[in-house]
């Protein structure tokens, strides 16, 4: 089946597995990732190359964390629209020069959607990317041209009978019957120093893991020595039992290929688990083969998974991680012996995610809890490991694995169901700048979901050109203001179990704040996000302080409740200096100020609207990033999407090159933004740093629903900012 004719970057012909992998970052550590051996890469994401590709490794000694590996592992890269026009502070090169330097090919104006398609159809299958002849001349295919056309002025070659014929065809290969492991492993052992506070075997030497590389991610080398542990990387083959020097756990990495292919380290492994005298703890091929050696048995899926967004639940508290995974091959879970359980399940087709012994410290994953690309979402479970494995040898037994999560029935209890029977819906009103559209929609989709509950849905918005106020949709709806007079009446005459107060953007949210003292009495209980979490985040000292408690970082600023202290928190800070007034709709009142009279000017409007202003450290050209977040009362959380926001002064760069950008200055919402969304310009690394970041925000301040979180990064660094938490 042919997708294209367009083959950029080299005229190598390759052939290899053809995985589609989801994910909109992260092409480099993909690239890189010796699991990824011998196979054409498919990027499903639409447009690659935006971000570049950081300076290359100068030596297999380093660890560079945008790589995976010392070298490329794929056969071949497929994407659907490319640029080699790429904005990043760590930018070296286009992707494209990259794989020409490796003379790795790469075709781009594939139909992505529909490769996939014919995989999810049919199943894994072999591919080939050829090149074409080069007498056969560029553009269009000839066999494809009426007999009649000439294709130029000048004599052709005749027309082949078949779009094959351009080609320079070559045999298929399977490149798992390969022994891919043996190509992607090191060749002798390699001990990498801890590079975080050492940890200590009681004898006073490093506590050390011995990690069995099978194809391991420069990741997974750093998920340890950052913790800590000194790491001793050995050969796939190499005799591990017999190893002279001592180690006090042991590790099996990912990989490619099939795993029943490698005997000798499935029979190191079965050997080491029948001797019981170590903490074993495999990831993805690591976790085949330690499956395998504990005598389950493996399988060839149909498609795989591979993606960045893969939902995985933990089979002993019921709580779901969002994972990184790549591959083709599963455990079967029915096919494991008495004292192994299942760990975790793929909450999208059922298949195994996990495993551990009852009685001895050994467990597996499927997935990739270091990541890279991906979510950090289950990176601690290097930390239950260590902490195993410390525990082991200062008690001088094996102690079965513990995960930090508590049991189903313990989350059950903790998070019990809110028994209601009415609920009062406040709607967003007129739609405006911090109460627009997606509130109209939120709201919406709260009524549709409360009614499958067989909840009776009272709305009160007093905009009748919403879909939220539809006929049919709510049960009763009061085309009434959304004020904590008329809010407070309706109470009293409908008398509901419950309200959501975060449905209707910043005035529903100051009515629920103003009442807040009256819900109890009134007999009404508060829904989603607690008013305390709306106060905090809406209070600028409260919310910045919250920050700084858990570490993060919020510009330097001070609030003020008069026009002389905003002044003198100005002066302290340094103009230039951005106001933001708490409370307010849609950015009123807020602005930048160069100087006095215009930080004058700015306040005189400023407390016109609200009660507080917070006077802010000025980063004007830096990106402006949103998360939007949503967290259930299981404290299950992700993250939708994300977008950037740019400056007026960086227009035209936004719109072709960033996530979510606006016109707006940073920090001001007035509604002349142009978005795009999702993130272009941000790397795996940065991307998950401010993912992790909003995850964490949004746990500590106990929103229940869904927030939206913004940053201000730094263009030329890691550095950023919080800047607020808002739409609880």
């Amino acid at each position: 089946m042919r997708f294209s004719d367009w083959l950029v970057l080299s005229c190598l012909r390759v052939v290899g597995d053809r995985p589609c992998v989801s994910g909109m970052v992260g092409y480099t550590e993909s690239i890189t990732d010796p699991s990824y051996e011998g196979q054409i890469l498919v990027l499903t994401y639409p447009l690659i190359g935006n971000y570049g590709v950081p300076e290359r490794p100068t030596s297999g000694d380093d660890l560079p964390s945008e790589f995976e590996s010392s070298r490329i592992h794929i056969a071949a890269l497929v994407v659907g629209s490319y640029t080699d026009d790429y904005s990043h502070y760590l930018a070296h090169s286009s992707l494209g020069t990259w794989l020409k330097e490796k003379n790795v090919p790469a075709i781009y104006g594939i139909d992505t959607r529909a490769l996939t398609k014919k995989i999810r159809e049919q199943g894994s299958m072999l591919a080939k990317v050829l090149a074409r002849r080069p007498e056969i001349p560029p553009g269009r295919l000839l066999h494809l041209l009426p007999e009649s056309r000439s294709v130029s002025r000048s004599s052709s070659p005749p027309s082949p009978s078949s779009w094959r014929d351009e080609y320079i065809d070559i045999p298929f290969h399977d490149p798992n019957e390969d022994n891919l492991v043996a190509m992607v492993s090191l060749q002798s052992p390699r001990v990498h120093a801890p590079t975080g506070a050492p940890r200590r075997h009681p004898s006073g030497r490093l506590l050390r893991v011995l990690a069995i590389d099978v194809g391991m991610k420069y990741n997974q080398i750093r998920c340890f020595t950052n913790r800590g542990v000194e790491l001793k990387v050995v050969p796939w083959d190499y005799d591990f039992l017999a190893d002279p020097e001592p180690y006090d756990g042991l590790f099996v990495s990912n990989g490619p290929g099939d795993p029943t292919k490698l005997d000798v380290t499935i029979g190191g492994l079965r050997r080491a688990l029948e001797k019981a005298d170590r903490p074993i703890f495999g990831i993805c091929l690591g976790h085949q083969l330690l499956a395998l050696a504990a005598g389950a048995k493996t399988s060839k899926m149909k498609y795989g998974n591979r993606g960045h967004n893969i939902p995985s639940t933990d089979a002993l508290s019921g709580r779901c991680y969002i994972t990184s995974q790549n591959h083709g091959y599963q455990v079967d879970t029915e096919s494991l012996p008495s004292g192994w359980k299942e760990l975790f399940q793929n909450a999208n087709d059922g298949s195994n995610e996990g495993i551990y012994c009852e009685s001895k410290p050994f467990f597996s994953v499927q997935f990739h809890p270091e990541s890279t690309p991906g979510p950090r979402d289950t990176e601690f479970l290097f930390d239950v490991f260590i902490q195993n494995v410390s525990d082991c040898v200062s008690t001088g037994a094996l102690v079965p694995i513990s995960l930090l999560e508590k049991s189903t029935e313990d989350n059950d209890k903790r998070s019990s169901r809110v028994n209601v029977q009415k609920v009062l819906i406040l709607g967003s009103g007129g739609l405006s700048i911090g109460q627009a559209g997606e509130f109209d929609y939120s709201g919406s989709q709260s009524i549709k979901a409360l009614k499958e509950e067989g909840i009776y849905t009272i709305l009160v918005n007093p905009n009748i050109a919403t879909i939220a106020t539809s006929k049919g949709l709510a049960d009763k709806v009061y085309f009434l203001p959304v004020t904590p007079e008329f809010v407070r009446k309706i109470i009293k005459y409908e008398q509901p179990d419950g309200i959501y107060v975060t449905f209707g953007g910043q005035t529903a949210l100051n009515v629920g704040i103003k009442l807040k003292d009256e819900f109890a009495r009134l007999g009404v209980k508060v829904l989603g996000t607690p008013i305390e979490t709306i106060i905090t985040t809406e209070d600028r000292q409260l919310f910045a302080k919250a920050m700084e408690s858990i570490g993060e970082r919020c510009a330097q600023s001070n609030t003020a409740t008069t026009t002389e202290e905003a002044i003198a928190a100005a002066r302290d800070i340094g103009f230039p200096v951005i106001v933001r007034a708490a409370y307010a709709l849609g950015g009123l009142g807020s602005g930048f100020a160069q100087n006095e009279i215009q930080l004058r000017a700015l306040c005189s409007k400023a407390f016109a609207t609200s009660p507080q202003v917070l006077v802010e450290r000025s980063m004007k050209g830096w990106k402006e990033i949103e998360y939007e977040v949503v967290r259930d009362c299981r404290d299950n959380c992700i993250t939708v999407c994300n977008m950037e926001v740019c400056t007026n002064s960086s227009i035209v760069r936004a719109m072709s090159l960033t996530d979510e950008q606006n016109f707006d200055p940073l920090g001001i919402h007035t509604g002349d933004s142009i978005v795009v969304a999702p993130s272009q310009t941000l790397s795996d690394a940065d991307y998950n740093m401010l993912r992790t970041t909003a995850i964490n925000v949004v746990r500590y301040l106990g929103v229940v629903g869904e927030c939206n979180i913004q940053y201000a990064l730094n263009p030329s660094s890691k550095e950023y900012c919080i800047i607020e938490v808002w739409r609880c």
